[in-house]
């Protein structure tokens, strides 16, 4: 992952409690980096090899939720569509919308 692309979304990562137990956290990028490729490649979490420097396949499981939870991967998401969205490059006609995204009421 470039530093342009990390300079976007680590303002977005919720910080760590100043005093948690246990050992100190996995970097959040290189966590993040884990994430992506468990995500590119189709691993399990549990294959996601240590010899990468990611972290266990159990981090990086705990801290997508973590994430997922605080609303960073909707907020990266707002924002990437925002800058697209400027410099003229997602084609709206092209666009498809479904209840993933947008509430569907029943009825």
């Amino acid at each position: 992952m470039d530093d342009e692309l990390w300079a976007r979304i680590e303002p977005l990562l919720p910080a760590w409690p100043e005093r948690s137990s246990g050992p100190r956290p996995m970097d959040d990028r290189r966590c993040f980096q884990g994430i992506l490729f468990v995500l590119y490649t189709g691993i399990t979490w549990q294959q996601l090899p240590l010899e990468l420097g990611f972290g266990s396949g159990q981090t990086g499981w705990r801290r997508l939720g973590r994430w997922q939870e605080a609303g960073v991967f909707e907020a990266l998401h707002r924002i990437l569509l925002a800058e697209l969205n400027a410099a003229g490059l997602i084609d709206w006609t092209r666009a498809c919308v479904d209840a993933s995204h947008v509430r569907a009421k029943k009825g």
